[in-house]
């Protein structure tokens, strides 16, 4: 079994996952420490879900004018979410359209998750690079964003080994 999400991480913390997986328990344990899916089933759902988080931890971050659940993201990029800056001119001047898509597999994912993944995509409006700027506003908007990045990363982990036991 593949750990590809959670390559870089402590022998270890590995060693307790594939504990876990061998005993067939990292689904439970997971459903157990996060039962509540979420709400936010829709992309104006989603638009008003990352403009509450920003509003209440960004107010002074750019604009964001689209906001949108992708079911292309995890295939094509390899990547949960993203963030960019459409640059277009309008009159003499030039503007910067921000954009923040979610991977579409979060509509299913536990609500805690959504957050992390969103807090992610808020935090690279300032924040451009994966460094401890970066890491220091997760934390703000989510103090416990890194257990819900390593959960998150367990979800997927799960998610892709139901996938592979399915006939």
């Amino acid at each position: 079994m593949s750990l590809k999400y959670l390559a870089g991480y402590a022998p270890d913390v590995l060693s307790r996952v594939a504990e876990l997986i061998a005993q067939g328990r990292l689904a439970e344990h997971l459903q157990q420490r996060y039962p509540d899916a979420h709400a936010v089933r829709s992309d104006p759902a989603l638009y008003d879900y990352v403009m509450a988080l920003k509003t209440r931890h960004m107010r002074s971050a750019p604009p964001i004018s689209k906001v949108a659940y992708d079911p292309r993201l995890q295939v094509l990029r390899n990547a949960l979410g993203t963030h960019s800056a459409v640059s277009r001119v309008q009159g003499g001047r030039l503007k910067a359209k921000r954009e923040i898509r979610i991977a579409s597999l979060f509509k299913d994912a536990p609500a805690p998750f959504l957050k992390m993944i969103v807090v992610h995509e808020l935090a690279h409006l300032k924040e451009p690079d994966h460094d401890k700027p970066f890491y220091a506003l997760c934390t703000h908007m989510a103090p416990d964003y890194h257990q819900l990045e390593f959960d998150a990363r367990l979800w997927l982990t799960s998610r892709d080994m139901a996938a592979t036991t399915v006939p």
